[in-house]
């Protein structure tokens, strides 16, 4: 998400932290490429108007023109700006009310509400500890109430026994005797929607509304409907009111147009973000995170966050315990690789890492990607357990028989050994502890970018074999 946007500001940036000083001309050159880089991100003109004014009555101060680093006062503004846009403070869902806590889903169809309803029930049961009660009252979409079901299953969440023939006001009716009767915290009600908004669909919302009474009304839209998102959430704000938007796809969204126009429309926060297919891929809205992401600066507050949800502490306890010991095997190696795909994969973890942006062409053109972790996966598991717990026993025909099984190249299987091998010499020496452990974490008096920058690290990735760009000049790290 913010792809695009993210790259043109970066350009615009590159200019004026480059100057020694700013006039009022420079600024407006500057301007002008803002303004085009929000409209190719598809943002509503209103907003790139108030947007634009707002940077320039700050940036032409004398403050700023006078500054000792002019060009980087802009980018601090145009930051604070894009806070101001996208919401102060995040905002998450708001359960402190008498139970059951009523949610109500509202959107189009194709929105993705009833994967989202799923979603929300999950994060609530397993992270909020809420007992949570599911129901579908769409009994229009064919087969919809069996979706949620289905999902109800995989998640572990209860939903609303399906009866045929009830109407939606019903069925809201029924779900909220339910979680009374059976002490539910929560109750997501899964709504009907339409291929476009109509009155019949706003009227049908308003009876569940006024029978349910909900505490959140939360409008599922898809950001890569662009400017339709939010012309939808304007009117769904208007004819029912909803108290916050949980935008989905963003992880195929390259614009950003719909996040940063829907809270200056609507005056609604932006509460959730949808950032995968999986059940578990949703996050919550971060303003100043976000703005972060845009500008380049990486977010590693998520990154730390995502990692204490998604990974497993009781392994990576044990991980850690044989790595006190100086033991690290393959078995450990692809625990490590299966906790990096849960935490998003290698460009999961590389968006949120400062100055990334500026190289993430190479990147790309890298092969950083899920199918890299799966390849490296797919080699240990083509290994029997013996070799995974001894890897000196792995010969020549080992290696083409592993090869074979994994699909791979032999030169494959012989890079993860070989990062394997400087992985578990450098858990040896960590393990002696004090100036041992400190030479195999920093190779040297100080923290740095390993030699050749990301072609250094990239020997301590799996199966890149010094395949990674190089670091542009002036990138933090680079000697």
């Amino acid at each position: 998400m913010f792809d695009a946007l993210t790259n043109r500001l970066q350009s615009v940036f590159d200019g004026l932290t480059g100057r020694g000083s700013l006039t009022e001309a420079d600024v407006d050159v500057a301007l002008r490429e803002v303004r085009l880089a929000l409209i190719e991100a598809d943002v509503a003109l209103s907003v790139i108007k108030d947007f634009l004014a707002k940077v320039r009555e700050r940036a032409i101060g004398h403050d700023v023109l006078r500054s000792v680093t002019p060009g980087q006062q802009i980018v601090k503004i145009v930051h604070d700006v894009l806070v101001d846009t996208l919401g102060e403070e995040a905002q998450g869902l708001d359960l402190e009310v008498t139970p059951p806590v009523v949610v109500m889903m509202i959107g189009l169809q194709g929105s993705g509400k009833t994967t989202t309803t799923a979603k929300i029930g999950l994060r609530l049961t397993t992270r909020d500890k809420k007992k949570v009660l599911m129901a579908s009252l769409d009994t229009r979409r064919p087969a919809a109430q069996e979706q949620l079901k289905i999902l109800g299953e995989q998640t572990g969440v209860a939903t609303l026994p399906i009866m045929a023939g009830q109407a939606p006001t019903d069925i809201a009716r029924r779900a909220l005797q339910a979680a009374k009767l059976s002490g539910y915290d929560v109750v997501i009600l899964d709504t009907a929607g339409r291929l476009h908004v109509d009155e019949a669909l706003m009227a049908e919302i308003a009876q569940i509304r006024d029978i349910s009474q909900p505490h959140e009304t939360l409008l599922v839209a898809d950001s890569l409907a662009g400017q339709d998102s939010v012309t939808v959430a304007k009117q769904f704000n208007e004819r029912v009111g909803i108290s916050g938007i949980v935008l989905t796809r963003i992880d195929g969204d390259g614009r950003g147009g719909a996040a940063l126009s829907m809270r200056a429309v609507t005056g609604a926060p932006i509460k959730l973000l949808g950032t995968g297919e999986k059940l578990d891929a949703l996050e919550d809205f971060h303003p100043r995170r976000i703005a972060g992401r845009i500008l380049g600066q990486g977010d590693v507050v998520s990154l730390v966050e995502r990692a204490a949800e998604t990974l497993d502490q009781e392994k990576a306890e044990k991980i850690a315990a044989k790595m006190q010991r100086g033991v690290f095997d393959l078995d450990d190696l692809g625990e490590q690789l299966r906790q990096m795909r849960r935490m998003g994969g290698m460009q999961g973890i590389l968006a949120m890492l400062p100055g990334i942006a500026k190289v993430k062409d190479q990147l790309n053109s890298a092969g950083l990607d899920e199918k890299l972790l799966k390849r490296q996966e797919a080699i240990i598991l083509s290994m029997t357990k013996e070799e995974r717990k001894k890897p000196d026993v792995i010969n020549g025909s080992r290696r083409k028989r592993i090869a074979m099984g994994s699909g791979v190249e032999v030169s494959d299987v012989n890079k993860l050994l070989k990062m394997h091998r400087q992985m578990a010499d450098m858990m040896k020496k960590m393990s002696k502890g004090g100036r041992g452990m400190m030479s195999a974490l920093f190779g040297g008096n100080a923290p740095q970018m390993p030699p050749g920058g990301l072609q250094g690290l990239g020997q301590g990735l799996p199966g890149l074999g010094g395949g990674m760009p190089r670091l542009p000049p002036g990138y933090p790290g680079k000697r």
